[in-house]
């Protein structure tokens, strides 16, 4: 195998805002791992919430790049369980598994969800994100790209208001994001307006160890609670099923396809709803996450949506959240 690092700064439409950080351009490594004059891609963003960048990522991989390209590679299940004992970190090791799960695709000249045994023919649509702003920017956002799905990032003073506003613009399904910044008290208060409000599901109100307002909030709201930040890694869904309706799966932060897709079989047997969802990411990583999508009951893949310029083909969202999946197998990308 050879390795190739590439490292991008995407450039966002509109300055993204959640509750504790807004920014305008995003970091991205994108990993190209080459065999048998085939090539697969995989991408992790950096994080400054999980203190990740692009050069640590970088700096991981090129310390074990010779022992790694040595690796006789056969399937992608195998070469994580090999990446992992070789202790690299979570964000590093998705941006290589989702590498090794396009390569083996384009080997076996099949795309994954195939190879998965699964098929595209119903798949969930991804919502459009309308980031923390001036209500009369938000607005604007909204308006700008109609969609049938907005998953809306809150916050702040004004929560409930800027729902209040956004509602009276369309009558699309909302989904409420509070990045961890919610109390219970707040979530219970503000739950009954929401739903009144068309709103679906709160994701991650309170934050990420506040199991005891958790507790609370599953036993007296109103609406179905997505764990996000409280579900990280695969042993994070046993924990999270007496506490949430569902999870949201970073594929960033787990670690890669592999345990994403041993993480879904779990929190299917726990009874909970699943939820992919991207770290803005160009179509490298959205491409990835359309490979689960028949799996799943909600997804959050509008990563090349929210960018002035994508870096990749592959999974091409339409206009009205439907997909064109490519003919080209594994994940389907190509670099730009």
């Amino acid at each position: 195998m050879r390795i190739e690092i590439k490292k991008y700064v995407l450039q966002l439409q509109h300055p993204f805002g959640i509750s504790r950080e807004t920014h305008v351009t995003q970091d991205t490594m994108i990993v190209c791992l080459s065999l048998n004059g085939k090539t697969g891609y995989g991408e992790a963003t950096s994080n400054p919430y999980y203190n990740i960048t692009v050069e640590s990522m970088k700096a991981e991989i090129e310390s074990l790049q010779q022992e790694i390209e040595s690796y006789d590679f056969d399937t992608p299940e195998k070469f994580h369980a090999y990446l992992k004992g070789l202790g690299l970190q979570n964000f590093t090791l998705c941006a290589m598994d989702l590498a090794a799960n396009d390569l083996y695709g384009k080997l076996q000249g099949k795309p994954l969800y195939e190879i998965w045994g699964t098929n595209t023919s119903k798949y969930p649509i991804t919502n459009y994100t309308i980031g923390i702003d001036t209500i009369p920017k938000m607005v604007e956002k909204l308006q700008e790209k109609p969609w049938p799905v907005y998953k809306i990032k809150l916050g702040t003073s004004d929560d409930v208001a800027i729902v209040r506003e956004l509602r009276k613009h369309t009558d699309s399904v909302f989904r409420i994001d509070a990045n961890c910044a919610w109390t219970a008290e707040e979530t219970l208060r503000n739950a009954p307006l929401l739903k009144e409000l068309g709103v679906e599901f709160l994701e991650q109100p309170l934050k990420a160890d506040d199991w005891e307002g958790m507790k609370k909030v599953k036993k007296e709201c109103v609406l179905p609670v997505i764990a996000d930040e409280s579900c990280i890694v695969e042993s994070d869904v046993e924990n999270c099923g007496g506490y949430f309706d569902g999870i949201n799966i970073k594929l960033t932060k787990c670690g890669g396809l592999t345990p994403a897709r041993r993480m879904i079989q779990k929190a299917k047997e726990l009874g909970l709803k699943v939820m992919v969802g991207c770290m803005t990411e160009s179509t490298v990583g959205i491409s990835a996450i359309a490979q689960l999508l028949p799996q799943l009951d909600y997804v959050d893949m509008d990563g090349p949506l929210l960018l002035k310029t994508d870096i990749a083909k592959g999974v091409q969202i339409l206009d009205d959240g439907k997909l064109i999946f490519p003919e080209l197998p594994g994940s389907g990308i190509q670099l730009l």
